[in-house]
């Protein structure tokens, strides 16, 4: 079994974090059991947010009574210390604890510093010595804000996107947080559903030993292919390999992550599906997705504004704009059958 050492937080847990994100989309019960069924097949580590609707309640209705058995992280995106307070005690309350192991800034576009206006970082250091959290991290898509928040010394964790798809500047991330002791989370190791090998994801994020991967899973079968990886983690190989450079040679450049963090759009574009539709018609089922609401939700690219809010969001500085249109016109070349997939 290969473990996990977050930096100065001295938390060990083995290589496979449960990422709460998509049991927003199940049911409570549904959620419940996946969650359980997790637990008792060795996984520890589960990562929430404010931000999940109702994740944290499920989290907590899994787990009351067994606090001191799991370690859990979640999030705020508050932007003041009062709505930060406010995000605390909701979250203690749905995850029925008095304490977050590990309470992160959401994708915050700033690094909050002690003494600086916004006055979050005083909270946080507030909360801790009420002991109400016990470690102070940070999640984030924005290279410098990471560096930043890295630098500082303040942080004890950094959560970023890091998967097989890195470049070297996501590298010197990890290399950097290993070097001042800080904990790497390592959000969408599955590159938002465009990575479709586990085994190779898993076999690459585990030649660093200091990243600890959150698998975000909602179906039993999903979640027993990352289980059997504790007893039995895939390694690099050549097979291994050769998917890999497949798929960046396929995936590296300009394409949309589907963080959702241009959202939401003024005419209703489902923009971190439809930017990257042409990925997904060739990546995963895509029979769903060239039905009849598939095509309604592409087709409302057509009423794009231009008024380009996504692309002054995008954490990655892509012309998203630009993106919807390529896979638009991709979409309906599928469609015409001018293209085979």
């Amino acid at each position: 079994m290969q473990t996990v050492r977050l930096g100065k937080t001295e938390i060990v847990t083995n290589k496979n974090a449960f990422g709460a994100l998509p049991i927003q989309r199940i049911s409570a019960d549904d959620a419940v059991y996946l969650l359980k069924r997790a637990f008792y097949n060795g996984i520890k580590f589960y990562d929430t947010a404010r931000w999940y609707t109702d994740s944290e309640y499920k989290i907590g209705r899994a787990f009351y009574g067994m606090r001191d058995k799991i370690i859990i992280a979640t999030k705020t995106g508050a932007k003041n210390v009062e709505t930060f307070w406010e995000d605390l005690e909701t979250s203690l309350e749905n995850l029925k604890t008095d304490y977050i192991d590990i309470y992160q800034f959401h994708n915050i576009p700033f690094c909050p510093r002690p003494g600086d206006e916004s006055g979050l970082y005083d909270a946080m250091l507030k909360a801790k010595e009420q002991g109400k959290i016990r470690h102070i991290g940070i999640t984030n898509h924005r290279l410098s804000v990471a560096n930043e928040a890295i630098d500082s010394g303040l942080y004890e964790t950094l959560q970023f996107p890091f998967s097989y798809l890195a470049t070297e500047k996501d590298i010197e991330l990890v290399n950097k947080c290993k070097e001042k002791d800080m904990g790497f989370i390592a959000m969408k190791a599955l590159s938002g559903g465009l990575i479709t090998n586990s085994a190779a994801a898993y076999a690459y994020l585990s030649q660093y030993d200091n990243v600890l991967p959150i698998w975000g899973v909602q179906r039993v079968n999903e979640l027993d292919e990352f289980i059997s990886y504790i007893e039995n983690p895939p390694v690099m190989n050549e097979e291994i390999a050769a998917v890999i450079e497949k798929d960046r040679e396929e995936l590296l450049g300009d394409f949309c992550r589907g963080c959702g963090y241009c959202m939401p759009c003024p005419v209703g574009i489902e923009i971190n599906n439809c930017a990257r539709m042409s990925l997904l018609l060739r990546r995963s089922p895509y029979k769903d997705r060239l039905g009849k609401s598939g095509q309604e939700e592409m087709m409302k690219i057509e009423n794009c504004l231009h008024c380009n809010q996504c692309k002054s969001k995008c954490p990655y500085g892509l012309d998203t704009p630009a993106l919807l249109q390529k896979n638009l016109e991709d979409y309906k070349n599928i469609l015409a059958g001018k293209v085979q997939i």
